[in-house]
């Protein structure tokens, strides 16, 4: 039986860095996948463009075409400015989007990241899956997103530690053209936003559990 999976991410490019492969492979093994991206992404830049916005979207819609995924919905908060927000402000038009997609599982930002838009999209999807008896959320799994998870300078159980990996060995390539997409916002190495060091991590983090390839996640809670 299929599952419905949702990827809640602060900005369009956090899930294909985070969850890519594992997204594909949910679309091989039959799952529906819709993702709901929370900030617009580009309007705290400093020099930004009228056409950035534009552009990012356009990525987004490349990076779905690329894994498979059915739908994708933006919720335009505004970029890196989401704790300015009343936090009813946030979580509500999320509830709407739960409450209609039904997800079974969902994936986001770990609570620890150092972008504000990541831990308050964190906080968000908590609030709007408190487990009522009707909630259709069974499983909630944070994934690492570079450049701001491993630069949180957390210590204690709040840094990222992996508890659920899955094997993206056969799914490398589709993440791979999904990152192709974002290609504006790739770095070049030794930035850890680079194809590079994504490359290296996902190898890293097939090593540590005996895969050729791996993605990496937290699971928050699992209810069997």
């Amino acid at each position: 039986m299929s599952s419905v999976i949702l990827v809640v991410a602060a900005h369009a490019d956090d899930e294909v860095l985070g969850c890519g492969g594992t997204l594909a492979r949910h679309v091989h093994d039959g799952d529906i996948v819709h993702l709901v991206f929370m900030a617009d992404g580009v309007t705290s830049r400093a020099k930004m463009t009228s056409n950035e916005q534009y552009q990012r979207e356009a990525a987004a819609k490349n990076a779905q075409a690329a894994l498979g995924i059915t739908s994708v919905q933006f919720l335009g908060l505004p970029d890196n400015r989401m704790d300015s927000l009343a936090f009813l402000d946030v979580v509500q038009p999320l509830e709407k989007m739960i409450q209609a997609l039904a997800p079974d599982i969902i994936y986001t930002h770990h609570d620890a990241d150092l972008n504000i838009d990541h831990r308050i999209t964190h906080q968000a999807v908590l609030t709007a899956c408190r487990p009522f008896p009707w909630q259709s959320v069974r499983e909630i799994l944070t994934f690492e997103v570079m450049s701001s998870t491993e630069w949180s300078g957390t210590s204690g159980g709040r840094a990222f530690a992996p508890n659920v990996y899955v094997d993206i060995s056969a799914y490398w390539e589709q993440k791979l053209q999904a990152l192709l997409a974002y290609e504006h916002e790739m770095r070049p190495p030794p930035h850890s936003r680079s194809m590079e060091h994504l490359d290296v991590l996902s190898l890293h983090r097939g090593f540590e559990v005996g895969v050729s390839r791996a993605e990496a996640f937290y699971l928050v809670r699992s209810v069997k």
